[in-house]
């Protein structure tokens, strides 16, 4: 009974913090937010903080490191092992309903004063996975120049999704992309 109470304002501490980086990151690059001025924002001694993280980075991290988790079990259940013909609409309407369900922190962690290393981090994890949906009939060495346009171009359609002020669902915006990768002769 005493580990569920813990737990439980162990996940509120959390929740708390989290919900406060993700206010002061809107504002302000990640270098620029002190250990002092999160607690006195959600109101937790400092003591606490660091009862969960070594410092704001580490709490940065941490929290990155859940998301990309969760980011890579999504690509380990729906990026093929042999082609099918929805496997990038699957793929897509996973990814982008994962986003959802983690809006504010995607939008904080992807925007302007996100960090950049995670968002480099997952293109590489997509770039390592997508081979089996890419053409793979282009020009010798045109592979490269495709593998980019498609993962950045796919980043870009994210980072607009997630600051738009009415998104489309994920529904709606990983039929849209799946389209946009088929037509363009990007996918097999």
């Amino acid at each position: 009974m005493n580990t569920a109470k813990t737990d439980r304002r162990t996940r509120r501490t959390k929740a708390l913090l989290l919900e406060g980086l993700m206010h002061l990151m809107e504002t302000k690059d990640i270098k620029d937010i002190s250990v002092k001025e999160l607690s006195d924002l959600v109101d937790i001694n400092r003591s606490t903080f660091y009862l969960h993280y070594n410092d704001i980075y580490d709490m940065l991290e941490q929290i990155e490191n859940e998301l990309f988790l969760e980011f890579n079990a999504i690509l380990d259940r729906t990026i093929c092992r042999e082609f099918q013909p929805d496997s990038a609409q699957t793929t897509l309407f996973e990814i982008f309903s994962f986003l959802e369900r983690h809006r504010d922190v995607t939008k904080t962690i992807i925007g302007p004063h996100g960090d950049l290393s995670f968002v480099n981090r997952m293109k590489n994890l997509v770039k390592e996975r997508i081979h089996c949906l890419l053409n793979s009939n282009q020009p010798n060495g045109d592979y490269a120049y495709t593998e980019a346009f498609v993962v950045s171009g796919c980043v870009g359609v994210i980072e607009t999704w997630l600051s738009h002020p009415a998104p489309k669902s994920p529904e709606d915006i990983s039929a849209m992309c799946s389209t946009l990768l088929t037509k363009g002769s990007f996918i097999s």
